[in-house]
């Protein structure tokens, strides 16, 4: 599919692939081709699924191909609402229970786990021949959105922590509260913390990251509030998962304080603690050069034994434009791993430097299949190259 993607079809195939992907149940595949160019609005009513089916099946990703922005207006408020009766039925009774409704069957459902979009997972069963997936709490939460209808802070919650933090329900509910800003929300992820189940603190430090991520300026209240229950939650966190998120959640603040709280996790154990020290490190939105420590600190991230913080740490030590990681970076060119010689690129490349060239001319063309991820990074090569030609 993404070797399709990347080819130069016109949007009438990219048009009809969808509505081939909608009515085959590939909503993951469906939601891909919108971005590359379908148009909805071009497939009649009859060559899509309806919009029950899509519900009843199960999968967001299938139900936002639907209710996609040009062919929303299909549906009354009347259909809207019957759906997120019908969604909220599916979740509170269960997937299973639904699914052994209709079958009859008493056997066990074959479980597994798909992806479902291109962020999350859901859960998939199947029994006598029908399967279904475990999405109706995230597809609920997503009709509501669309209605205007507010669910409570804490039924948000509840969806949210009947499934892992991979699971759509989960990212959708955290999404949701995280813009509602307000003293409720931010109420309910101070208590979240301090709770003894690590899975209720992670969807706290994920609300207090989102906090962070969406808010409208650098000195919003909530920012604020946020971005200081972090740092001091990274002193005390002992749950590598939790911990991680928590320091995701510094990424881009400017401050000594946040800083510190990175830094002093640098040697940390955890591959993902390591990842998100390399992240938030030289990316402050307020600073053009690195401390001495993070200078140090981003040096030892560039050589970790882990290849994905190595590429991390390499991207950051790009984006800090500090001339003291220049032979760092170049170092790196010569790694056997491709993708960590097209961050050293990309790298040096935003700090002006010349090696970068003879980098991206080593890697040539993106790889079929790759092309978006690898032009992010061979494509600013490029352009520093037409610079220096051009003066």
């Amino acid at each position: 599919m993404k070797l399709l993607l990347e080819e130069d079809g016109d949007r009438d195939e990219r048009t009809a692939a969808f509505a081939a992907a909608v009515h085959a149940f590939h909503g993951d595949i469906a939601e891909l081709l919108l971005m590359a160019g379908a148009d909805a609005s071009q497939c009649a009513p009859d060559e899509l699924l309806s919009l029950r089916e899509a519900v009843e099946s199960g999968s967001p990703a299938l139900v936002d191909a639907l209710l996609d922005s040009s062919i929303r207006g299909r549906y009354p408020a009347s259909e809207l609402m019957e759906m997120r009766s019908l969604a909220r039925r599916w979740h509170e009774a269960g997937a299973e229970a639904e699914l052994r409704l209709r079958t009859g069957s008493p056997c066990d459902p074959v479980r597994t786990m798909v992806q479902d979009d291109e962020y999350y997972t859901v859960g998939e069963l199947t029994l006598g021949g029908v399967t279904v997936r475990d999405g109706h709490g995230a597809i609920l939460t997503g009709l509501e959105e669309v209605l205007g209808v507010r669910a409570s802070c804490e039924e948000l919650i509840t969806r949210a922590l009947d499934r892992d933090q991979n699971h759509t329900a989960w990212g959708r509910s955290a999404i949701v509260l995280s813009h509602r800003r307000e003293q409720e929300t931010w109420a309910a992820a101070e208590t979240l913390r301090a709770d003894a189940d690590p899975s209720r603190r992670l969807f706290a430090a994920e609300l207090m990251r989102l906090f962070e991520l969406f808010a409208d300026s650098h000195d919003e209240e909530f920012r604020v509030l946020a971005v200081a229950a972090l740092t001091d939650w990274s002193a005390e966190e002992m749950d590598s998962t939790v911990l991680a998120a928590v320091l995701n959640g510094l990424y881009s603040n400017a401050g000594p304080r946040a800083e510190a709280a990175l830094l002093a996790h640098v040697g940390h154990h955890d591959v993902e603690v390591r990842q998100a020290v390399a992240a938030g490190l030289g990316t402050y939105l307020d600073s053009t050069h690195l401390s001495d420590e993070a200078r140090e600190a981003l040096l030892t991230l560039m050589s970790d034994p882990d290849t994905d913080v190595r590429i991390v740490a390499c991207c950051s030590a790009g984006e800090a434009r500090d001339p003291a990681l220049t032979d760092a970076m170049a170092a790196l060119l010569d790694e056997p791993e491709r993708r960590v010689q097209l961050v050293a690129v990309y790298g040096l490349a935003l700090h002006n430097d010349e090696r970068c060239v003879e980098g991206a001319d080593r890697l040539g063309q993106p790889r079929p299949g790759f092309r978006s991820e690898e032009m992010a990074c061979l494509d600013v090569a490029w352009r520093y190259q037409w610079r220096r030609d051009d003066s």
